[in-house]
């Protein structure tokens, strides 16, 4: 049997954000393991490959030796059956996310109950934040700098020369 605790943390990540890794930093501590899971999921249309997007995390990652990154397709519950995880965790920013976070977590709750749903709140200075936002900014010319990774910043500009 095992008795590692281990989390998912599932997201688009499209790029990740300072946001992001705050949840994933006080989510570390919580966890032996921690899977940081990039969702393909079809109906967005990322600004990043997830090849780019698994770079910048991995890059994110570096400080915390319990948090590994992997692609999944399909049912989040089933990838979190499939690693063991006892816990998918998710951030909630604000009472906005919570209506479409909570239907999410009372499916899964059906489809696997071994599988618990655990939100955190961000700190209050990422509560504004998300990669919509970010990409915005960046793509008029704005600085993200304190939002985001270097790496991030390096590749948003990137994307963005010449646009």
């Amino acid at each position: 049997m095992n008795n590692k605790k281990i989390a998912i943390y599932p997201g688009t990540f499209d790029p990740i954000t300072l946001g992001h890794l705050d949840i994933l930093e006080r989510g570390s501590k919580l966890f032996d393991k921690i899977i940081v899971t990039i969702a393909v999921n079809q109906s967005k249309v990322p600004l990043f490959s997830i090849e780019e997007r698994i770079e910048m995390i991995h890059d994110a990652i570096t400080p915390y030796n319990n948090v590994t990154v992997e692609k999944f397709e399909g049912l989040l519950v089933d990838f979190a059956t499939q690693q063991n995880a006892c816990v998918i965790l998710r951030g909630l920013r604000a009472i906005s996310d919570f209506e479409y976070e909570s239907q999410m977590a009372l499916m899964n709750q059906h489809l696997a109950d071994d599988v618990t749903t655990l939100f955190l709140m961000p700190n209050e200075k990422y509560t504004y934040l998300n990669s919509t936002i970010v990409k915005d900014v960046a793509k008029f010319g704005g600085n993200v700098e304190k939002f985001v990774t270097k790496l991030v910043v390096k590749k948003l500009i990137s994307k963005f020369k010449g646009m």
